[in-house]
């Protein structure tokens, strides 16, 4: 496990395994606690993403949402979401937050915050 700091943010982040990459599927989201923050992993063509699983609209999972394309739709109110870059495309007035992703071997690992420095 390593740590990074990102000194435009100012915020210190850690990457933490996940999961097994061949338990993120195309089109089915995935949602995991990681240190006590709700993660949702998405696998699109191009590799594996992640967000805080928490829709920014009202509480609901975006891992029990629905996967179009490279958008998740929150199942509560329709909020959409763009996966790559977590930017609200419908209903929310905030983007979701991102997290970056790796596969080391055949494990997805996120970079989250240090305790304490994740978004609520």
């Amino acid at each position: 496990m390593s740590t990074t700091v990102n000194t435009k943010a100012r915020t210190t982040t850690q990457w933490v395994r996940a999961c097994p990459a061949a338990e993120v599927r195309s089109g089915e989201p995935k949602g995991l606690k990681l240190g006590g923050i709700p993660v949702a992993l998405y696998r699109l063509q191009d590799g594996v993403y992640a967000t805080h699983d928490v829709c920014t609209h009202a509480y609901a999972l975006l891992s029990e949402g629905y996967v179009e394309g490279e958008t998740i739709e929150c199942p509560l109110h329709g909020a959409l979401f763009d996966i790559r870059s977590g930017k609200c495309l419908a209903v929310a007035d905030k983007d979701a937050t991102t997290y970056p992703v790796r596969i080391e071997g055949d494990e997805v690992m996120v970079a989250l915050p240090v305790q304490g420095e994740a978004d609520a």
